[in-house]
């Protein structure tokens, strides 16, 4: 098949999932075109069967803001006459699903049927969507999708509960490649960070509030004091500065290290004892899923799509939000005993299968095949 897939092309969860999903469907022989305003991060413009269509948004006097919708359906219109795709599939409720719609009615004027599946992520339904301004308009391009998708069932409900939405939603959860072994010297790569006998905590978002970044300092704090570690805080964001501050007031500024943002965060993964996710809301919980995939135990918050992914007391274990109290409880739980903590691992691992890229990629291309 030919498939056009529209995407945010930045590090979100979203716009990742969407490549990766690309990429994969590419190795299968489908062709893929990407659709969006710059390269995917996760695309490196050298794999096969994938193609890259750049949608440029000119600057007018007359607007305020740049019509990105417009130019993105008129681009959309575009490609599947020129490439003759069979299907599109939009990710991120905004302003794709209502771009694909109105590609689709022009598309439908000259003869020509797509049909488009919309993926719903997260915030575009939990945050963005609920705003008054955005809801109709979401509402409407859900309900005249050709399919709907979501990434987990607590995001579906959601989207029952806040929309009037009279499509069916099929869940297909976000999906993982099988672990790979990155570092051949892995020890001597953890050894800059900790020592030896030092358990190490990891932490990775966009430090904004909804991730709740303080808590895994208030966390990690209680951690230390009963068992000497380090916490490696990945990527950046507007919280980072009084995340600093923080560490100042805490005394944590030798155990806590910054690493900012990282391409490839498998690697830090793997030298990783504990993945800590806070989150006030996640609507699947990726990062939890990738550091599983790595061997990581996840102590988490109970919110959203996480228990759909972390099993509380087999993979790790999950606190009510806020409660960084029974977190680090149940941190050092797992940390004091080596047996323990390697039954953990094992069991993240088996759990992970369960996302594997084959399987998930499959239910797409199954629901592809329905609607062409």
């Amino acid at each position: 098949m030919k498939i056009g897939i529209v995407l945010y092309p930045t590090y979100g969860g979203s716009g990742v999932m969407a490549t990766e999903l690309g990429k994969h469907l590419a190795t299968k022989g489908h062709e893929i075109h990407f659709i969006t305003y710059s390269q995917p991060v996760r695309l490196s413009g050298l794999e096969r069967n994938v193609f890259y269509h750049e949608v440029a948004v000119s600057d007018y006097p007359l607007f305020d803001y740049a019509p990105y919708e417009t130019v993105l359906a008129s681009k959309m219109v575009d490609v599947v006459k020129r490439e003759n795709l069979d299907i599109l599939h939009v990710h991120y409720a905004i302003p794709h699903a209502s771009a694909a719609f109105m590609a689709k009615q022009i598309l439908a004027t000259q003869g020509i049927n797509i049909p488009y599946v919309t993926t719903l992520h997260g915030t575009d339904i939990t945050l963005v969507g609920r705003d008054p301004s955005f809801e109709p308009v979401i509402t409407f391009c859900m309900n005249e999708s050709d399919a709907v998708t979501a990434v987990s069932e607590s995001l579906k409900k959601d989207t029952y509960k806040h929309f009037n939405a009279t499509k069916e939603i099929q869940v297909i959860p976000n999906f993982v490649h099988p672990k790979v072994k990155l570092i051949n010297n892995i020890q001597e790569i953890r050894r800059r960070y900790a020592l030896d006998e030092e358990p190490i905590l990891c932490h990775i978002s966009n430090f904004r509030k909804v991730k709740r970044v303080d808590d895994v300092l208030r966390m990690f704090e209680k951690v230390n004091n009963k068992i000497p570690s380090k916490l490696l805080m990945v990527g950046d964001g507007p919280e980072r500065y009084g995340l600093e501050e923080m560490c100042m007031q805490l005394g944590l500024c030798e155990r806590v290290i910054f690493v900012g943002k990282v391409r490839e965060t498998q690697e830090v993964l793997e030298i990783s004892d504990l993945f800590v996710l806070p989150s006030e809301t996640e609507s699947f919980g990726l990062a939890a899923l990738e550091a599983m995939t790595m061997g990581v135990p996840v102590i988490s918050s109970n919110t959203g799509g996480i228990p759909e992914v972390n099993i509380h007391g087999e993979t790790g274990f999950m606190s009510n939000v806020g409660d960084f109290e029974d977190m680090a409880k149940n941190a050092i739980y797992i940390l004091e005993d080596d047996e323990r903590k390697k039954t953990f691992r094992l069991n993240a691992i088996a759990r992970s299968n369960f996302f594997d890229i084959d399987t998930v990629v499959g239910q797409y291309e199954d629901l592809y095949k329905k609607l062409v």
